[in-house]
């Protein structure tokens, strides 16, 4: 999996019709990846008493699991001029206020002693930045998203031009 997004415009069309602002997936680092191989290979030692196939078998099938579950949840964070879609989650541009991102100390103090218990999350403990989206939406509880990314420079920018 590439350890960098893309956050280039891009000429694919999201189901609105409108036009990729900013695009990127949140992959899991290379790190996760070892770890998941590792994981899988305790089933060598789980299935070796029985034969040594049956030891690979398990671990060729686990790290096939675990790799399809980490693809299957790798959340999307995606902006066109009309909506902003972060993971599950989408709302319309026009409730998408104040925009910040941060990194180092200040991103782990968003993510902990800083943050609303109302706040929509989109974390990825391998990806240490994180934007801060105020939502202006007044039907919605939700007092603003914070969501990892590799680019939060690039994020904010898109978010901010209108």
């Amino acid at each position: 999996m590439p350890e960098s997004s893309s956050s280039a415009p891009v000429p694919q069309k999201p189901s609105t019709g409108a036009a990729v602002i900013y695009r990127e997936k949140l992959w899991p680092n290379v790190w996760i990846w070892i770890i998941a191989a590792g994981v899988a290979g305790a089933g060598i030692l789980v299935f070796a008493p029985i034969s040594a196939a049956a030891g690979f078998t398990a671990a060729a099938v686990l790290f096939v699991i675990m790799a399809v579950l980490l693809i299957l949840s790798t959340p999307a964070i995606v902006v066109t001029d009309e909506s902003l879609t972060v993971g599950r989650a989408s709302i319309e541009r026009r409730f998408v206020g104040a925009v910040e991102g941060f990194r180092g100390a200040d991103a782990t103090a968003e993510r902990g002693t800083r943050l609303n218990l109302l706040a929509y999350l989109c974390i990825r403990g391998w990806i240490d930045p994180v934007v801060k989206i105020v939502i202006t939406d007044p039907s919605d509880q939700t007092p603003y998203w914070l969501t990892s990314t590799r680019h939060p420079d690039q994020l904010t920018a898109a978010l901010s031009r209108r």
